[in-house]
């Protein structure tokens, strides 16, 4: 848990020099990043964890490009907020963007709609005018675990080569822009319907990346085969073969930032990661 009362004064400050008045300051996450309701329609997210991998503002304007393009294209996605100028903003040291506030409502998301949300944001994308960094994720992961001891030495070894023989095999197919990020925690269900969030790791990659992140732990920890096949039958067409390479490479990702994103992480986290990595162990290379 972070104090946030400093980010709280970055996202005030900053709204307040275009003109806006807070008049609430409803936290509505408290991790990593700070994500702080400030009026009826505006959200700030503020990133708390200044000495992160990720430093300066670069991936922030990547993420506000795509999130404007996929708005003004009518894709399923939350919007930044009007009021403001796209940024990134940057204040007292934290970098910042703001979102329209959107009402969640208490029911699961449909499978189906998840494919088809998915689907449309993917053919959205497609036409980004901004070039993305291929497989951006995949090498980020595979320099943080050559440059910081964060497993046992042969756990550690074992990511670095599932990484890279995903980089060397993800490399050759087709490449497009991306979520990047695509699991049931970035997918709202709200009162204007199913809504991606979260666009920061967007790089330019296989479709596959993003379907194999979405369905991952419904295939591989849950078993749930259902949601599975619903997802992908109302996603569409998919390549196996690379589909299969991006379940193992994303296996490989979340578990590199694992040690990162929850240092003190309690024990249904910790039996996720022990699973993956079980479940990677298995893979071949």
């Amino acid at each position: 848990m972070h104090d946030p009362t400093l980010p709280i004064r970055a996202a005030t400050e900053t709204v307040m020099a275009y003109g806006i008045v807070p008049d609430r300051c409803e936290i509505l996450q408290n991790s990593s990043t700070l994500v702080v309701r400030l009026t009826q329609t505006l959200v700030a997210r503020v990133v708390q964890d200044r000495d992160g991998p990720r430093q300066g503002t670069a991936w922030f304007a990547r993420e506000n490009a795509l999130a404007q393009h996929l708005t003004q294209h009518g894709a399923p996605v939350i919007p930044l907020h009007p009021g403001l100028p796209l940024g990134p903003h940057e204040h007292l040291g934290y970098p910042l963007n703001f979102w329209e506030f959107v009402n969640r409502i208490d029911v699961e998301p449909d499978p189906v709609q998840i494919g088809i949300t998915l689907k449309k944001c993917h053919e959205v994308m497609k036409h980004f005018p901004v070039s993305l960094t291929p497989l951006a994720i995949l090498s980020e992961s595979l320099s943080i675990l050559r440059d910081r001891q964060l497993f046992a030495m042969r756990t550690q070894r074992m990511l670095i080569e599932r990484l890279q023989s995903s980089l060397d095999v993800l490399a050759n197919c087709t490449h497009q822009p991306l979520h990047g990020d695509a699991h049931v925690g970035n997918l709202m269900n709200t009162t204007r319907g199913l809504l991606w969030t979260d666009w920061e790791d967007t790089f330019a990659g296989p479709v596959e990346w993003d379907v194999a992140s979405i369905i991952w732990n419904a295939q591989i920890l849950d078993h749930d085969h259902k949601t599975v096949k619903a997802i992908r039958n109302a996603y569409g067409s998919l390549n196996e073969s690379v589909l299969s390479q991006c379940l193992v490479a994303r296996a490989a990702v979340i578990s590199a930032w694992y040690p990162i994103l929850y240092p003190n992480p309690d024990k249904d986290r910790q039996e996720k990661l022990r699973r993956r990595i079980e479940w990677l162990e298995d893979q071949s290379t």
